[in-house]
């Protein structure tokens, strides 16, 4: 459906849905979408993850690309219409509030904060031995906890700077790493392949004689780590002209654009890797390093460590900005601890301060008590996809119950008479994800690292509900919830 809106019609939805904007829409549709990309980022997810899940899958592990990019875009599109319909900052939280009502909008904000906060730190910390390298230090423990500090106090400064500033630092980082990721990419195609297309159908002994399945699953995440980030196009609601018609294209164009650089960067690695077998055995313990080394040189092998730390600075910053207006949204409306505090806003810079500074802190404490655990980032990693999963999911959930109760997405992008389907399959590939992600698979190790992820998910969902019972920090709000269909009289919401 074609969009007639500007501007000024853009800030009359906004107040006939209850608010005053503060921000000001200086995010353009290619910064929009610029924001999107560098949070899904395909070099992050791919460099980040590209070890571990060869070792557990063999390169079979690309098709969960392909998987996870099918199930992700079904849940873009019902983000497309509720950020249509609720052109509001924070994306999933006042979706959620609009749909279902103050509780369940609540569990989801706490959720969602929580994950993001968390994702921030893994991608941070995911930086850290790649910026140790590139500075000459050895990417210990400790260096690679500094690295990622430094990383996340650029990003924060970045932010701060305001949205003008952080629309032109996202299309930057989306030029380097488009450009990057394809010239690295047919530069190891071209100069450095080793294999055949063939080798996408051979596991190579990953996961043993058995059924090759439970190893595709288990390494299935680096498709699910990958296909976030298009819902911080929808957390930018308030900045961005037309966003009823901007931001669903931007939300598919992330999904189209970045799980194609992604499958191709992941693809161009795959074939460059001399030897599979080293990896599955964990000789090769950190197969990208040696590939670039060996494809660049050390001078070359240090610039495109340049191009992929832009990568993850840029993945930071948008991370950073997603949570901060989550956190501002929620604050706003009265519904979390400390919102007078979060809920200021710098109107010089246009931005959230304290809420952008808890982005900046949180994940920097996080990052720090990663020194008391082994494997750090695989756990950060697990914890963080399946919160965002699970944020997702709850939307997607309430927006199904919704269509039942006799919501009709009214907004500038709508599904039609395909809704209730894509929104069925959305929230099936969503729990099919989460429960492929807690999933215990290593029955001879201890049972915290066999059940941390569900553990750590429980323990997140439990403070919530505790805080959420005693508090009721939801009373404190007289926004509006749970209009999304008719409400019957005296209803609790």
């Amino acid at each position: 459906m074609a969009a007639t809106s500007t501007a000024g019609t853009a800030e009359d939805r906004l107040r006939d849905l209850g608010y005053t904007s503060e921000f000001k829409r200086d995010m353009s549709p290619w910064a929009n979408f610029s924001l999107g990309f560098t949070y899904l980022s395909p070099v992050v997810s791919t460099y980040t993850l590209f070890g571990v899940a060869l070792a557990l899958g063999g390169p079979p592990m690309i098709w969960s690309f392909v998987v996870a990019g099918v199930g992700q875009f079904l849940v873009a599109l019902i983000f497309g219409e509720l950020v249509a319909q609720y052109p509001v900052a924070g994306g999933v939280y006042p979706w959620a509030r609009r749909l279902w009502g103050k509780r369940w909008a609540w569990m989801t904000g706490w959720v969602y904060m929580i994950a993001l906060l968390v994702t921030i730190a893994s991608v941070s910390y995911g930086a850290g031995p790649y910026l140790a390298t590139l500075l000459g230090y050895t990417a210990n423990v400790g260096n690679t906890v500094l690295c990622a500090i430094a990383i996340i106090v650029v990003s924060t400064l970045i932010n701060y700077a305001g949205t003008k500033v952080l629309s032109w630092a996202a299309i930057f980082g989306f030029a380097a790493e488009i450009v990057g990721a394809l010239v690295v990419g047919i530069w190891l195609l071209v100069d450095n392949r080793v294999h055949g297309l063939g080798v996408l159908f051979d596991s190579f002994g990953a996961g043993g004689s058995g059924s090759y399945l439970p190893a595709f699953f288990a390494a299935g995440i680096i498709g699910l780590y990958q296909y976030y980030g298009f819902e911080a196009c929808g957390d930018t609601a308030e900045e961005v002209k037309d966003p009823g018609r901007v931001i669903p294209k931007a939300m598919r164009r992330t999904i189209y654009i970045g799980g194609a650089a992604a499958t191709f960067a992941c693809l161009s690695l795959l074939l460059a890797v001399p030897d599979f077998g080293k990896v599955i055995s964990g000789e090769d313990a950190d197969p990208v390093t040696n590939i670039l080394t060996n494809a660049f040189g050390p001078v070359g092998y240090k610039i495109v460590i340049g191009v992929v730390l832009i990568s993850f600075l840029s993945c930071t910053m948008s991370l950073q900005a997603a949570a901060s207006r989550l956190t501002y949204s929620y604050a706003r409306d009265k519904m979390i601890f400390g919102h007078k505090a979060l809920a200021k806003f710098n109107k010089k810079r246009h931005i959230p301060p304290y809420a952008l500074a808890l982005a900046g802190i949180i994940p920097a404490v996080i990052v720090i008590a990663s020194m008391l655990s082994t494997n750090a980032l695989d756990k950060i990693v697990s914890f963080a996809t399946l919160g965002i999963y699970l944020g997702f999911q709850m939307v997607v959930f309430a927006a199904l119950r919704a269509r039942l109760k006799g919501w009709t997405p009214s907004g500038e992008f709508t599904l039609g008479r395909w809704g209730l389907i894509v929104n069925v399959l959305a929230l099936a590939y969503g729990v099919a994800a989460m429960v492929n992600m807690v999933w215990p698979r290593t029955p001879d190790g201890p049972w915290y690292d066999n059940y941390v992820v569900i553990l750590s998910g429980t323990l997140v969902v439990g403070i919530g509900l505790v805080y959420m019972l005693i508090a009721k920090p939801f009373g404190h709000s007289d926004a509006a919830a749970g209009d999304a269909v008719p409400v019957l009289t005296g209803q609790a919401k």
